[in-house]
């Protein structure tokens, strides 16, 4: 199969089901979400470390003598000064169980999210060579993240160790080479730069390859490995193809977020990649594998146009937003609690340091663009409702979390804003479509989680699993409206209409 033909049938899988594919590249935007629990395990046992030997209070008492506003940034004497009359203050809040709480935290964080990384990227191949075969996509996903996350981080380790393998052979040959001439290992260095790039490129078109071998050979890491580089011998074009238009893709979205990074278009960007680039990216290498296999049947491009493709998903996400809130009222009082609750402690928590510290929502709001504005409020807020929405796949605890956290910033913003009343004006216009849509996402991870934890306990079948991954899509898209208008209310009515009232 030409590189033509194998880019049309990789567009035409994508477009033919694509809430049997995209859930589960949504739930890449999620591992961070996931991951995060362990630092935020680790800095809850360092807040109860910290009030339970009576540090906190300690070094609550000793701020409140003190002044918190910093200096002037342009006279360091100053800055210096004032940091140093602090130090004394924050001595009690360094301890050696503080410490070891905060690097296991980071420690597990990490590893976290390397294991959830894994086995999400199984469960996309899996997905992507089902979609190929004309079978279920989201059911064998989630098949394939049980049965092949173990290869699929095997293959990462691998990958890894060979970068590292070519990197130390080619430091040592330098350094030998100036040990015995300096010219000679000035020649050396040149040499070993030439011939390393093309070693590492070999390694990185072998392992681009080697996760679609997992899937549709049903191989093994050194297996997978075995035949993606017997594809790349057969089809030295084919590869190289596959290459520069994955290059060329990636190049393009770096490009478009440094481009519209000032525009506050980076997080749109980022989702784009997310639901278009990434799968079209893994369909195209499956095809070009499969094809080399002849383990695959892509499907023909649906009759529909592209436009009414996008309308009809759109109308369809709308009432399958309208009808989930409707099904789980009791899920949305949970994470409304849980919202409001968190904002509370927030506010409580900074309660020693209003007046000392503030915030303004109209310094904030100095240089305002509407248009970047509205940008930027959509493509954040709507990867935050989709990553915690994905997120709660992981037994419900990082969708709670993520409420928890927003609420808990929220709550220290509002507390320590000097113009409450302005700030208050400024939210309402667009929260009351933004808050609840939030809300939504955080019972729809809720949700997400316990279905996961039913199919765990064998309650729920698999394909009943794919049919609430495939629903939350669509509930999400329906999430992706109430946010869209609320970043243009955001963008361009929110920071103006109050003004001439206050």
């Amino acid at each position: 199969m030409d590189l033509s033909s194998a880019v049309t049938a990789a567009v035409s899988t994508l477009r033919r089901r694509p809430a049997d594919l995209i859930p589960f590249y949504l739930l890449g935007t999620a591992v961070p979400v996931i991951a995060r629990i362990g630092l935020f395990t680790a800095l809850a046992g360092v807040y109860l470390h910290f009030e339970l030997t009576g540090r906190l209070a300690t070094a609550r008492e000793a701020l409140a003598g003190l002044d918190l506003t910093p200096p002037d940034t342009q006279d360091p004497e100053a800055l210096q000064a004032w940091s140093e009359s602090l130090a004394p203050a924050l001595e009690p809040l360094v301890s050696p169980t503080a410490v070891a709480l905060l690097a296991a935290g980071t420690i597990a964080t990490v590893a976290i999210a390397v294991l959830t990384y894994a086995a999400v990227s199984a469960g996309q191949m899996s997905a992507v060579v089902a979609r190929l075969r004309s079978d279920r996509g989201l059911t064998a996903g989630i098949a394939g993240v049980r049965d092949r996350w173990l290869t699929f981080l095997g293959l990462y380790v691998a990958e890894l160790c060979c970068w590292l393998g070519v990197l130390l052979l080619g430091g040592l040959a330098i350094g030998a080479a100036f040990v015995v001439n300096p010219f000679l290992g000035a020649a050396a260095a040149l040499v070993v730069l030439l011939v390393g790039l093309v070693a590492l490129l070999l390694v990185r078109i072998v392992f681009a390859f080697a996760p679609a071998a997992v899937v549709v050979d049903d191989a093994g890491a050194v297996g997978a490995v075995e035949g993606a580089g017997g594809f790349v011998r057969s089809n030295p074009a084919d590869a190289a193809a596959y290459l520069v238009v994955a290059v060329g893709v990636l190049v393009g979205i770096s490009s478009a977020a440094s481009a519209l990074a000032f525009l506050g278009g980076g997080a749109v960007v980022a989702l784009v990649s997310a639901v278009a680039a990434a799968p079209a990216l893994d369909l195209l290498k499956t095809v070009l594998y499969g094809d080399h296999r002849g383990a695959v049947d892509p499907l023909d491009p649906p009759e529909a146009t592209l436009r009414a493709q996008l309308s009809g998903g759109v109308r369809r996400g709308w009432r399958e937003l309208t009808a989930f809130v409707r099904r789980t009222p009791g899920l949305h009082a949970v994470v409304v609690l849980v919202g409001v609750g968190f904002g509370a402690l927030g506010w409580l928590a900074v309660d020693p340091f209003v007046g000392a510290i503030t915030t303004s929502i109209e310094s904030r709001l100095v240089g305002h663009l509407p248009p970047v504005a509205a940008l930027n409020f959509f493509g954040n807020n709507w990867s935050v409702a989709i990553a915690t929405s994905l997120a709660g796949v992981a037994l419900v605890v990082p969708a709670l979390s993520s409420i928890a956290f927003n609420g808990l910033a929220l709550g220290a913003t509002a507390a320590l804003e000097e113009n409450l009343v302005a700030l208050a004006a400024f939210v309402v216009p667009h929260g009351v479509l933004e808050i609840p849509a939030l809300f939504v996402s955080g019972a729809l991870g809720v949700h997400l989680g316990i279905v996961s934890w039913r199919t765990l306990r064998g309650r729920r079948s698999r394909a009943e699993f794919a049919d609430a991954l495939e629903d939350a899509f669509w509930v999400l898209v329906g999430v992706g409206v109430l946010i869209a208008v609320a970043a243009f209310i955001e963008g361009f009515v929110s920071p103006y209409y109050w003004r001439p009232f206050l």
